[in-house]
């Protein structure tokens, strides 16, 4: 797998499960009481930040990344959706 294929792949995964804290472990634990939702939730969604965080700086060492584009990733990694512009800022044959 291509560091890019790599980096698209957490880059969904980590978006996807900042969503699930959002909107499903949040109103858990705030409407129902379980606090354990977001422990499970937020402790994923670290890993996954983290893994993409990882790709992400593997990117701009094999494919020569610049720091504007970096922070572009990095910001939309910490936006609800922002997933979606990685995908696009990512998608192959993107030469940006």
């Amino acid at each position: 797998m291509t560091i890019r294929r790599t980096l698209r792949f957490a880059g969904i995964a980590e978006g996807v499960s900042l969503l699930l804290l959002l909107l499903v472990a949040m109103p858990l634990k705030y409407l129902f009481a379980l606090p354990v939702a977001v422990k499970i939730a937020g402790s994923l969604h670290g890993i996954l930040f983290l893994w993409f965080c990882w790709a992400l700086f593997g990117a701009r060492l094999e494919l020569g990344f610049g720091a504007r584009r970096l922070a572009r990733l990095l910001l939309a990694a910490v936006l609800p959706f922002g997933f979606l512009f990685i995908q696009r800022e990512l998608a192959e044959g993107s030469g940006r």
